[in-house]
């Protein structure tokens, strides 16, 4: 759970990145991790550092040796349900969801990218749509949590858990937006023609 200190050391979305990379596929190196994100290791080192100081990193001194810092993930989730600590730091709040969604678009990137070679069955598996619906705010966080409860019944992807999948799994990464649109007219209430909008 994010607190203020946390809320703030995660305001950029190449630290959320890293935090990403290294509960994804475990401990690693600033050097590795910069050449994964495009950025050189001086800034990987840096943001390292910083996430250290907050608690979501720390160093795997049983991989590491005098030349080279191994670093792995402290926590495995990130969560930010502190409505109170959202209200006292507006801008932090802001920057870090900003930096979460960056980071959601350029993994969307990364695999819309790899499609004209992904194999015809996991192809069909991808899939990109938005739905418009007309929700009270209790309905949309009821829809939240019904939407979670779906996704804790499948397998979760973890560095140490990978080896006893079945054959042929792979990580799918699920991204769920719930985004209120309250500068829609109420009295608007036309199809939506982009609304389940699948382009495969």
């Amino acid at each position: 759970m994010l607190d203020a200190k946390g809320l703030r050391a995660l305001a950029h979305p190449v630290r959320v990145q890293l935090v990403g990379l290294l509960r994804k596929h475990g401990p690693s190196t600033a050097t590795r991790l910069a050449e994964r994100l495009g950025v050189n290791s001086g800034t990987a080192s840096y943001h390292l550092r910083q996430l250290g100081a907050a608690g979501f990193v720390e160093e795997d001194t049983g991989l590491g040796n005098a030349r080279e810092r191994w670093w792995r993930a402290v926590h495995q989730v990130t969560e930010l349900r502190d409505h109170d600590l959202a209200a006292l730091e507006p801008d932090a709040t802001l920057a870090y969801l900003r930096s979460v969604a960056a980071t959601y678009t350029v993994r969307t990137q990364q695999t819309l990218n790899s499609l004209p070679s992904m194999p015809r069955e996991w192809r069909e598996g991808f899939d990109m749509s938005d739905w418009a619906l007309r929700l009270t705010p209790a309905e949309a966080v009821a829809l939240r949590a019904e939407l979670n409860a779906v996704l804790d019944r499948h397998r979760r992807d973890l560095p140490d858990t990978a080896a006893d999948a079945p054959e042929g799994a792979r990580r799918v990464g699920v991204i769920a937006l719930l985004l209120p649109e309250l500068d829609t007219p109420e009295s608007d209430t036309g199809p939506d023609p982009a609304a389940g909008a699948k382009p495969l």
